[in-house]
């Protein structure tokens, strides 16, 4: 690290987003720095989100699955969890991905710093190192990939391992026996699965009159007949008004939307109210760099922030917080810098909430459609006529799709059932190519997969569904 160069690209964070813009960047042939405090490449996602939390997802879908079992004849003993064992597990996982990241860097000749940046200037970053070294660097272009932190209620001053984000939660330093989840978002369903895998008793709290608002409500009621027994207590159009940490549990006040309040203790509480941008105490105001009112940074097709010299991807450039989005957008941001003729034209983002069910979702939703003024036909196809879902004892699974009655082409979708987060690519490369519900319907599908749902699903929009009658 030295002042005396100009680095050709700096890149601030290495999550899905910054690392893909670094990686992108030197195969272009750019000298890149990449800029984050831990020891390898990864991020929240790979270090404390997307990963640990799929990992343990995975445990207590086995656990499930375990215990359905006893139904087609074959019973386990009641499960042993040795959170320990769970923990160190989850670690391995974390560590083999974080670990071929830093070798992927090494690979690429890719200067990496251990640390912090903060712009001195449209063209300087300050630099500290995580062993306490300090440094300027002045850069051409620079990538800003800082990301978002989970929200705190503004009466906690910091979470603990009793008041948890998702950070501390995914520590697993012990299981509660009773857990509140404040807010019912995709964070907080994902979070509530895998304690109530780990044996914990889950409560779970939310402003809105119901679960991961804005999600289509034919997926929504069919997630919520699965779980009808997932929580202990739920409590929709309900504040918490406080929180007070004690030496044996937490008490929280709570607000209903009639006035009435009321309190309860719990061994543990994981607040999942949301994300807000990495973009303060990074030295924006030393830079032209604009922000939104939310904090977000303002940036172009491009992702080119007021600032002509610097670039921002993923959480901390708003839109969807997702990791696959951070990820294109630093190609895109990677290609700019380099001189490349490039924009972020996707069409739509997939989204998945990784519960049991899983729901996925990509292009417009029938509420997007009817305010958009968007004319559709719906047509759904229930896994009950199945014969992969039967087998697997997944019949309360459904596939929908949203047609424009006159192109015939799919405007959207919405799966959820098992493993329905591997299924939505199909449906989100058919709305990329324009394709239409013939493409689909005539496309053979292999037999017998779920795959065949979404087939099925466009066939009914003509009338002669194989499995269903028409209706």
């Amino acid at each position: 690290m030295s002042n005396q160069d100009t680095h050709q690209l700096v890149v601030i964070g290495a999550g899905p987003g910054g690392y893909r813009a670094a990686f992108m960047a030197a195969d272009l042939g750019m000298k890149v720095t990449l800029i984050d405090p831990e020891a390898n490449p990864g991020g929240v996602c790979l270090y404390r989100g997307c990963i640990p939390s799929k990992a343990l997802l995975h445990l207590a879908k086995v656990k499930h699955e375990a215990a359905e079992a006893a139904e087609f004849g074959m019973s386990f003993g009641e499960p042993t969890i040795e959170i320990k064992k769970v923990a160190k597990w989850k670690n391995k996982v974390v560590q083999q991905l974080t670990g071929g990241t830093g070798q992927l860097v090494k690979a690429r000749k890719i200067n990496y710093i251990q640390g912090w940046a903060k712009f001195k200037s449209s063209t300087e970053l300050d630099v500290e190192t995580v062993d306490g070294k300090k440094d300027q660097i002045t850069f051409d272009k620079c990538i800003i990939a800082t990301g978002a932190s989970p929200i705190k209620l503004p009466f906690i001053e910091a979470f603990t391992d009793k008041v948890m984000s998702s950070k501390e939660a995914l520590d697993l330093n012990g299981v509660p026996k009773k857990l509140l989840v404040i807010g019912g978002g995709y964070i907080g369903l994902e979070m509530a699965s895998i304690y109530k895998g780990l044996g914990s008793e889950v409560s779970v709290v939310e402003m809105t009159p119901d679960f991961l608002p804005g999600t289509d409500k034919d997926l929504l009621r069919i997630y919520k007949k699965v779980n009808k027994d997932m929580f202990a207590e739920e409590r929709f159009e309900t504040k918490v008004t406080g929180i007070t940490e004690n030496k044996t549990n937490v008490r929280v006040d709570f607000e209903e939307k009639d006035g009435n309040t009321d309190s309860q203790s719990y061994d543990k509480v994981l607040v999942a109210i949301g994300q807000a941008p990495n973009s303060k105490n990074i030295g924006l105001e030393n830079t032209k760099v604009e922000l939104t009112d939310r904090g977000f940074i303002k940036v172009n097709e491009q992702r080119l922030t007021t600032d002509e010299n610097i670039y921002a991807i993923g959480d901390i450039a708003g839109g969807m917080l997702l990791a696959h989005k951070a990820s294109h957008e630093g190609m895109v941001a990677a290609e700019a810098a380099a001189g490349h003729k490039t924009g972020f034209d996707a069409q739509v983002i997939p989204a998945v909430v990784y519960t049991d069910p899983e729901i996925a979702t990509v292009g417009l939703s029938e509420d997007k459609a009817k305010d958009q003024g968007i004319n559709f036909k719906k047509v759904t196809f229930p896994w009950s006529a199945s014969g992969r879902a039967i087998a697997m004892e997944a019949t309360t699974g459904m596939t929908k799709l949203l047609i424009d009655p006159d192109t015939e082409r799919i405007l959207g979708a919405g799966i959820v059932g098992r493993n329905a987060g591997d299924l939505i690519t199909e449906v989100a490369l058919a709305i990329e190519m324009g394709a239409t519900a013939k493409d689909v319907a005539l496309t053979i599908h292999p037999h017998p997969t779920l795959s065949e749902t979404i087939m099925e699903a466009a066939e009914v929009f003509y009338g002669h569904p194989t499995h269903v009658m028409k209706k």
